[in-house]
């Protein structure tokens, strides 16, 4: 079950570093809680259907506190996505992917605050090689700074704190259900936030919008991949992996989301960019590397 875990897990992160570009592009055409509100009510439908197909063989599935750990869960998922597709309008995939990213360094930072887990070495370490990562992209050249990335670093807090209450609830409330309560969580919350902020629902039912296949597509890969299937997959299989797996292998996403900008969009980095992002990628990696073991001292006889 581990590896199918480990093969399942880093799927999902190359969906979701693939898609950043998708969904940069039909922010053109849709505002970013609209967008959201549709994309996690469609991912919630394509759940939805196997959870009704399968209800009548499900006993007492341990339920209880089902919705609470759903909503709490789904609250960080919402914040992560509002805050991360607004940064897209602001800031390129290919950043956006390594600055988010880091919510891998910031999880065993937030253990350490929230759960009392003792920091090792070399989550110290990584941090630290992380951080001076996220300078180089985003403050070496004052002309790349933008609120796009100061959103898309607190999209990263959301995240990370999205993991640790993944793994407080995977392993003793079941998967389906609990990532139905996620999902429309955040679809609820998005359509909200698209009200108060007097976004305009009936854009998409606009002839502009129904006619362009870039945003029907990024909706539908979104939705069907990179929400309904991978939030499923991360509910399920953290149950089944440890938390220093998990991490190592999301940090993959931002490889694959620089990767993506580059075939795709053409998208160059900077020097500085570059030496940042590898700074970044070997932090995240370094945090999660297991502890050196000390060797039991032996006493010979005298």
């Amino acid at each position: 079950m581990n590896k199918t875990a480990d093969f399942s897990l880093l799927f999902v992160v190359f969906i979701w570093g693939v898609t950043f570009v998708m969904v940069q592009n039909a922010l053109s055409f849709l505002d970013p809680f609209t967008f959201n509100g549709v994309r996690f009510f469609m991912a919630f439908v394509f759940l939805l259907i196997p959870y009704l197909l399968t209800l009548h063989k499900k006993g007492k599935n341990g339920s209880k506190g089902l919705f609470k750990a759903g909503f709490h869960i789904g609250v960080w998922l919402f914040l992560g996505y509002g805050l991360q597709t607004i940064g897209l309008n602001y800031t390129t995939p290919a950043k956006t992917g390594f600055i988010t990213g880091l919510s891998v360094v910031m999880v065993p930072v937030f253990s350490l605050l929230l759960l009392k887990h003792r920091l090792s070495r070399n989550t110290i370490i990584g941090v630290a090689a992380a951080t001076i990562g996220l300078y180089l992209m985003t403050f070496a050249d004052r002309s790349n700074l933008n609120i796009g990335d100061l959103l898309v670093f607190l999209c990263a807090i959301s995240f990370a704190m999205q993991i640790i209450t993944t793994a407080k609830y995977a392993k003793t409330l079941p998967a389906l259900p609990l990532t139905l309560v996620q999902v429309s969580t955040v679809s609820l919350l998005s359509f909200v936030s698209a009200f108060i902020f007097k976004e305009n629902h009936s854009v998409i039912f606009s002839s502009e919008v129904m006619l362009q296949k870039d945003v029907w597509t990024a909706l539908l890969v979104t939705a069907a991949l990179a929400t309904a299937f991978a939030f499923f997959a991360q509910t399920f299989f953290q149950a089944y992996t440890t938390p220093t797996r998990v991490a190592l292998i999301f940090s993959m996403e931002p490889v694959f989301a620089a990767l993506s900008s580059y075939i795709l969009i053409g998208e160059k980095l900077t020097s500085a960019s570059i030496i940042g992002c590898a700074f970044i990628f070997l932090g995240m990696i370094f945090a999660e590397l297991p502890a050196k073991k000390k060797k039991p001292v032996t006493q010979g006889f005298s």
